[in-house]
């Protein structure tokens, strides 16, 4: 075996991990954001909130980013530049700033997060209307996790505490986030998705920050506790640069509808922090709505695998998702 094909042989055997990695960040990280953001909103103002934690995030990736291959690495075209606009408007403005804008109008941040599990039903509407059919067992293990999500929230006690406009707030996110999801593989944007995350993330940045001129927030927050600033300093490194980074990079190594799953774990990381942080109890209904979200994940995840190798062995190419013409 040469030297060269060692390596190739090696990448493709690590390339599993990393997803797997990748999947576990935005699993768990993500599942945190929810109660940080539920924190930071107490005293701070939700989008020029959201807008300062994307613009500080993407300053700092993209630092990184130049200091790790010179400032050319961030060189990008105009047409990539319209396409980070688009998932920019999609993810981080609409996405993450309607789910902020949620949590302030009085959405728990365990409920912000059950509702946000809706991101693979859309998902699969998506799909299907654009003629990509996903295989029966997705389908099925979407709507499990459905099922099981809605048994969280009947075991959560939802009622006339949880304000409805918040809700719709926080579905209307999850629309966009889907959408810009569903999207992101699709549009031309630079072949590093790093570079990418740091142009969605300044651009997302910039329409929160017309959001809260519009809705006459205060640009520059001031004042607030401790505990609010500490909140969006973990937002700012954790939420956006580890965990956002992480998922624009496995968009691009897996389909679609397995990254999806992470918003069937994010509701039990919720559920778990509150347990743990605020003594929250946790009911036998609770205990097995989460079992049955954890075992909807296990099943897309096996049929999207098995998907992937029927379709990598019938084109006669190796197993695994190939990275579409830019």
């Amino acid at each position: 075996m040469t030297r060269s094909s060692a390596t190739d042989s090696g990448s493709a055997s690590a390339r599993p991990l990393l997803v797997a990695v990748a999947l576990g960040i935005v699993y768990v990280v993500w599942g945190s954001t929810y109660l940080a953001i539920r924190i930071a909103v107490r005293d701070l103002p939700p989008l020029s909130l959201a807008s300062w934690r994307y613009l500080l995030a993407s300053l700092l990736l993209a630092a990184i980013l130049a200091g790790r291959g010179g400032i050319a690495r961030l060189r990008v075209t105009p047409q990539e530049l319209l396409a980070c606009a688009t998932v920019g408007l999609l993810l981080p403005a609409l996405g993450n700033g309607l789910v902020t804008l949620g949590e302030q109008m009085g959405s728990p941040s365990g409920m912000a997060a059950l509702l946000v599990a809706g991101v693979p039903l859309w998902v699969v509407v998506y799909r299907a209307g654009s003629g990509d059919r996903p295989a029966g067992r997705t389908v099925v293990g979407v709507l499990i996790g459905f099922l099981g999500l809605v048994g969280l929230v009947t075991a959560s006690g939802i009622g006339g505490h949880v304000r409805i406009a918040a809700c719709l707030v926080i579905v209307c996110a999850t629309a966009c986030w889907s959408l810009g999801s569903w999207a992101s593989p699709r549009l031309r944007l630079p072949a590093d998705p790093f570079v990418a995350t740091v142009y969605e993330m300044l651009f997302g940045s910039a329409f929160l920050l017309l959001g809260a001129l519009l809705t006459g927030e205060d640009l520059i927050p001031r004042g607030g506790s401790w505990d609010s600033w500490l909140a969006w300093a973990y937002l700012v490194t954790f939420g956006s640069v580890v965990a956002f980074s992480a998922y624009v990079w496995v968009l691009e190594a897996a389909p679609v509808s397995l990254v999806a799953t992470y918003a069937y774990v994010n509701p039990v990381v919720a559920v778990f922090l509150g347990w743990l942080i605020l003594g929250e109890a946790v009911t036998p209904e609770i205990a097995v709505g989460g079992g049955v979200v954890v075992a909807s994940v296990a099943l897309v995840i096996s049929s999207e695998r098995q998907s992937r190798a029927k379709a990598a062995g019938a084109n006669g190419e190796p197993s695994g998702r190939v990275r579409p013409a830019r």
